[in-house]
């Protein structure tokens, strides 16, 4: 067994919307596909399932976990494991906190508990390009151009 700690990644971001803005497009999955390109589909209660759709068509699930908390419009914590056939009791949870500050939001994501150093560096990539997508939409009414999986990793 690695003695190396477990990875966790934190990130923030600051858009000119509402607490109630930046928890609904976290939570429709209509605001999801747009932004993510992906719909997050659940009811969004403790305890409830919630999966990460793709909206080509397929119905493929890339994601998949359980809300652990869900308190709107301020934190959503879910579990979060992209390979559902090793989820497990010590999944990678994600959180978002939603801060207020003056007319603007801080939303800070932590993903804990990730596999390795290959997880964190997926999500270190992952992360800043979907919530650039959701700044977008939210501050322009539209997402980027591109979707999150189609934009180069910084210094490449």
């Amino acid at each position: 067994m690695s003695s190396d700690p477990v990875p966790t990644y934190e990130y923030a971001t600051y858009l000119r919307a509402t607490p109630e803005q930046v928890w609904n497009a976290l939570t429709d999955s209509g605001a999801t596909a747009r932004f993510w390109g992906h719909a997050n589909v659940s009811d969004w209660r403790p305890g409830s399932a919630w999966e990460h759709r793709r909206t080509d068509g397929s119905g493929t699930v890339d994601a998949t976990g359980h809300v652990l908390a869900a308190e709107p419009p301020k934190r959503l914590t879910l579990t979060f494991e992209d390979r559902p056939d090793l989820f497990a009791d010590d999944a990678a949870t994600v959180t978002f906190l939603i801060e207020p500050y003056r007319d603007i939001v801080r939303l800070t994501v932590t993903h804990e508990k990730l596999r390795d150093r290959a997880a964190l560096e997926a999500v270190s990539h992952g992360w800043p390009a979907v919530l650039a997508n959701l700044k977008s939409l939210l501050e322009t009414g539209e997402p980027l151009p591109q979707d999150p999986w189609e934009m180069p990793p910084a210094g490449r």
